[in-house]
């Protein structure tokens, strides 16, 4: 901003992020969130037997589909929220809910952090809510999302509607841990009251608010 000659206050925040201690994804094999190096389905299975990891394949058809996963509890408020407004409406560009936060709790009238990744697309989706933001644009790194992903018939999607981002996601098209939290986001945005939600890759972030690229998602 300074070789612009811009003079707007910026400021981060290391904020904490309310989950549910009774959230599904903290039973069982239902951690969704991948962390760390793929690995192969042998290299996969070891790290099962030997640390009790969770592993799940991740990436179709890659020579490494593998990958660790860990609980990804459903955010449900930013605890900052009211600060971050604050500011916001102050004129003050607030970069905040890095990685989906830090994931907390309520535990005898405490905030008590948990082990747990929150998903950065739903945590930001909570933070779009907080500043009545119009349009929600979710960056990765491909440019649209598809439908058929991995597969020989893979497609690109343009637009489409809030029902159409729900059927797509029922019948599997978006993978949890991967484009699943993102469709997911853009219908929870859209359906509070988001005019459009839009998922492209970074460098072509301009181009697709503009309506030249990029997945669009709309209301019905």
């Amino acid at each position: 901003m300074m070789e612009k000659g811009l003079k707007v206050p910026v400021v981060a925040i290391v904020n904490q992020v309310l989950v549910d201690k009774n959230d599904p994804e903290f039973f069982g094999e239902n951690a969704s969130k991948p962390v760390g190096n793929f690995l192969t389905e042998e290299e996969a299975m070891r790290m099962k037997a030997e640390k009790g990891w969770i592993v799940k394949k991740v990436k179709p058809n890659a020579p490494k589909p593998w990958r660790r996963v860990v609980p990804s509890p459903d955010p449900i408020a930013n605890v900052e929220a009211d600060v971050i407004k604050i500011l916001v409406n102050s004129g003050v560009v607030v970069i905040a809910s890095g990685g989906g936060g830090i994931p907390v709790i309520k535990e005898n009238g405490r905030l008590v952090g948990v082990e747990a990744v929150i998903d950065k697309d739903l945590a930001g989706e909570r933070l779009a809510e907080v500043v009545e933001a119009d349009i929600f644009l979710i960056l990765t790194d491909v440019e649209k999302a598809k439908l058929n992903f991995g597969k020989p018939n893979e497609k690109e999607i343009d637009r489409m509607t809030v029902s159409e981002a729900k059927k797509y996601l029922a019948e599997g098209h978006f993978l949890p841990g991967s484009m699943g939290p993102k469709v997911k986001a853009c219908i929870r945005f859209l359906e509070w009251g988001g005019k459009e939600a839009i998922i492209t890759s970074l460098d072509k972030a301009v181009d697709a608010l503009e309506g030249k690229t990029g997945t669009h998602i709309v209301k019905d």
